[in-house]
């Protein structure tokens, strides 16, 4: 298994939360926004526009965490970072860092649309609204507290897992206290209000076409379907099994799944379910430490896993084999993993204060050209010994 090409930095924060900024969306916005201020500043400098300039060279993710509430000099901030594919780097110092005081953002989820971030604070959550810095700048993005109150979700307790459906018309919210809370986004208009789904929600996730919502417990994982707030199914897990984290396949093709990350006693598991029997298809061990991380890339290809021990592991969702592996990618555990929105990169946050860029390694296409190269080689092996033989002149 070959090491890939990755960077890693570190911001003097220690992460619990990582997403792709999704920057079209958030720079169509801001346009709008500001619509006669750049309708007149392109008359102005007609020979290469504002999105010229940026359409090539502007990823970033967002990052957030922090030493919590204690006076240890670390703080708790929303970290945004810029990702340059030219030379496979992030910015050795943060775009941008919003510090929010003596409040650690614990969980955080990006709007797919570019309406912001929500951060879940100890008692409430937050909306953070993305911005453009005035000045001459390369990097322009930045973030501010919104002005927009989410009242439904003051006051509430720490909340362990945020997640939007695809579309961003939709919020699912699943608390320590096992509360789950679904609402119309951004209306926030509750649709579901489940008090006790479990004893602790950890984990939720949203089917690709929105229909599902999965929520994780420690011992039983819920299918609900979003329409009629109804429970569907219940997975219960296996003798040894603790459940850690769900994702649904993003392939919208004819046979979607369900996975299921498990810590077992003989390291981590995936575990694949039927979305349509919400029968179990398979359970593939596929690291020996515990998971501490997990997500699924945009196309469905790819299983990304971090460990306690800070390693990091790309499976291959058609053969679940470990296609690339960073050993020792964090010092710490890794906390978050998410996939860039064409699924060629990966970034993985840690306790250790650092982010990693990892670059996907098709190798498909490799493999094809190397078995190319060996073929030519025998070929050549072949007719040497030919022509050694007098068969051929």
């Amino acid at each position: 298994m070959a090491n890939t090409t990755s960077d890693l930095q570190r911001y003097g924060v220690p992460f619990y939360g990582a997403g792709w900024v999704p920057y079209n969306h958030v720079r169509s916005k801001l346009n709008s926004q500001e619509k006669i201020e750049e309708d007149n500043e392109e008359d102005k400098n007609p020979t290469q526009s504002k999105d010229d300039q940026i359409s090539t060279s502007q990823n970033y993710v967002v990052l957030a965490g922090g030493g919590g509430e204690g006076r240890s000099g670390i703080p708790n901030a929303i970290v945004v970072s810029h990702v340059d594919f030219a030379s496979n780097s992030l910015s050795d110092q943060p775009v941008v860092m919003l510090r929010t005081g003596s409040d650690l953002p614990y969980r955080t989820t990006v709007h797919p649309r570019g309406d912001g971030i929500i951060c879940a604070f100890q008692k409430s959550c937050r909306l953070f609204e993305w911005e453009e810095r005035e000045g001459n700048e390369v990097h322009k993005l930045s973030v501010k507290v919104s002005e927009k109150v989410l009242t439904q979700l003051e006051d509430v307790g720490q909340q362990l897992a945020l997640t939007f459906n695809s579309e961003g018309s939709e919020l699912a919210v699943g608390g320590e206290d096992g509360s789950l809370r679904v609402f119309k986004w951004p209306s926030m208009e509750i649709i579901l209000n489940e008090a006790q789904a479990h004893l602790s929600v950890k984990d939720l996730d949203f089917s690709c076409d929105g229909k599902f919502l999965v929520s994780l417990g420690s011992g039983l994982c819920r299918i609900w379907d979003v329409t009629s707030s109804k429970v569907v199914a219940s997975l219960a897990k296996g003798n040894d099994e603790i459940f850690a984290f769900c994702r649904f396949s993003q392939i919208t093709d004819k046979n979607p799944v369900l996975y299921i990350a498990a810590v077992t006693d003989h390291g981590g598991s995936i575990l694949t379910w039927n979305t349509t029997t919400w029968k179990r298809k398979r359970s593939n061990r596929v690291v020996r430490e515990a998971i501490s991380a997990f997500n699924v890339s945009a196309d469905g290809k790819f299983l990304a896993v971090g460990t306690v021990g800070g390693d990091l592991f790309i499976i291959n969702s058609s053969n679940m084999r470990v296609q690339m592996m960073v050993k020792k990618a964090h010092l710490g555990l890794v906390t978050a993993l998410t996939f860039s929105h064409d699924s060629r990169a990966l970034i993985s946050s840690s306790l250790d204060s650092s982010a990693r860029l990892t670059l996907i390694q098709d190798k498909t296409k490799s493999g094809g050209i190397s078995w190319l190269i060996v073929f030519m080689v025998l070929l050549a092996i072949v007719v040497y010994f030919v022509k050694e033989k007098g068969i051929i002149p």
